[in-house]
């Protein structure tokens, strides 16, 4: 255990400061200093976040569950009302005080997990029933999907569908009872897209760069250039030419573009085996937590914080159509960056009090068709 959790302490650490450098080698043109002293200011604030969930035992979340789930679903809808959302790029997801920018979505991610984890662990031994193992879970999982879904964030909608979905196999719902949601869920992403006609855009972009370079796609073919003049070894730290206004969010969601071509395919290649080797530690922890609570816990933060930058990074490569998220601990953003340093002491504090994992001579849960499901022992 001691191996996993230094091993994902270095890892963040290394993520952490690529992204200040290239935070600064993006934006110096622009703003200079500006976007790397914010970020250094929420760096500073989600440490003391980070230190401060390790210290305190995670099943305290069992408790907080309920509190943490309602306060999400409240900020969720608060955050749709016009006169205290604000819209940006047509999409209304945002708090502003005075400058600074909440995204109640971020809470959203976070309080799901710790809500399906409390769940999981409260009704394992009834997850292969129906009634237990999808309806009531889709009762708690879909207010929060909807609420995300119309800001609209289709992409956040989709990593957490994943996540949800992850984290109620392991729990020990049987595959033929989720096959129906998933369905429904999938048809009526499809139709929502069919009706929308920026996200239909943004699909035959992706499916023809070539031809809508110059329009939808011009964000995702700009960032296949920087990634392609990048070559091996990149063209130098702050030698960037795609930075000068052709790529759009180039700090944020399209950072890795600038990773790319800066430092080249080594640095990105590098980016990519550091979130393995995260998720690999993650999963680790998980294994060995000291029960059903910490082990979803710790499967669903780990699940956040891959997929998000598995999405972000095929996204930026066009091997995704374009989504908005941002790529964990390298993108600027406050609400995103605390998000993931809560998420990353969760899983150290799962790691410190949880170094055995317990044997109760229980009954084993009935699994039925699932092989990944958690089983008491």
């Amino acid at each position: 255990m001691k191996v996993a959790v230094t091993t994902l302490a270095v890892c963040i650490a290394a993520l952490l400061a690529l992204g200040l450098v290239m935070l600064y080698s993006s934006s110096m043109t622009q703003v200079g200093a500006h976007y790397l002293m914010l970020q250094l200011v929420w760096c500073a604030l989600g440490f003391v976040l980070c230190v401060a969930a390790t210290a305190l035992d995670y099943r305290w979340l069992k408790k907080a569950a309920w509190p943490l789930f309602i306060l999400a679903l409240v900020l969720l809808a608060l955050v749709l009302e016009k006169h205290l959302g604000v819209v940006r790029g047509h999409a209304r997801r945002w708090f502003s005080f005075h400058g600074v920018s909440f995204q109640p979505s971020e809470l959203a991610k976070l309080a799901l997990i710790v809500m399906l984890a409390w769940y999981g662990e409260r009704f394992q031994r009834q997850m292969h029933t129906l009634k237990r193992g999808v309806i009531l879970p889709c009762l708690l999982i879909v207010p929060v999907f909807g609420l995300i879904f119309i800001e609209p964030d289709r992409g956040t909608t989709i990593l957490l569908a994943a996540v949800s979905g992850s984290m109620l196999l392991v729990a020990g719902v049987r595959w033929k009872h989720v096959l129906i949601p998933a369905a429904v869920g999938v048809a009526g992403l499809v139709v929502s897209i069919l009706y929308d006609p920026m996200r239909m855009k943004r699909i035959l972009s992706w499916w023809d760069p070539e031809q809508h370079k110059d329009g939808v796609g011009y964000q995702a073919y700009q960032a296949m250039i920087a990634l392609g003049s990048g070559g091996w070894s990149g063209l130098g730290l702050g030698n960037g030419r795609q930075k000068l206004g052709f790529v759009p969010e180039h700090h944020t969601d399209f950072i890795f573009s600038i990773i790319g071509e800066e430092l080249g395919l080594i640095a990105t290649l590098l980016v990519v085996v550091a979130f393995v080797v995260v998720a690999i530690c993650g999963i680790y922890i998980a294994l060995n937590s000291r029960d059903t609570f910490g082990s979803l816990l710790a499967l669903g933060i780990t699940l956040l914080i891959s997929l998000q930058a598995a999405i972000n990074i095929g996204v930026v490569t066009s091997a995704l159509p374009n989504k908005g998220l941002p790529l964990p601990f390298i993108s600027y953003g406050g609400s995103n960056l605390l998000a993931m340093f809560v998420c990353v002491g969760i899983l150290f504090s799962v790691a410190r009090h949880a170094p055995v994992r317990e044997t109760v001579s229980e009954p084993v849960v009935e699994a039925g068709d699932n092989p990944f499901a958690v089983r008491a022992t």
